[in-house]
């Protein structure tokens, strides 16, 4: 039985933790800037965590 390959767009895109859970980059950061808070950018800068519901699907994007 082959390998099976990493899709590499969502290895750059996501991370595993150490206890298995999918570390992920906030949106809404890329452009339109000047109508956001300095509160709201600064609580966007900072990784959050892929819901349950979509773990699977990533997971077998990522095996290894």
């Amino acid at each position: 039985m082959p390998k099976i390959k990493t899709n590499r767009a969502t290895a750059k895109r996501f991370k595993k933790t150490a206890s298995g859970k999918i570390k992920r980059r906030s949106m809404n950061m890329r452009h339109i800037l000047n109508k956001k808070s300095s509160k709201r950018k600064r609580h966007l800068r900072q990784a959050t965590l892929v819901c349950k519901a979509d773990h699977p699907a990533i997971s077998r994007l990522m095996p290894y």
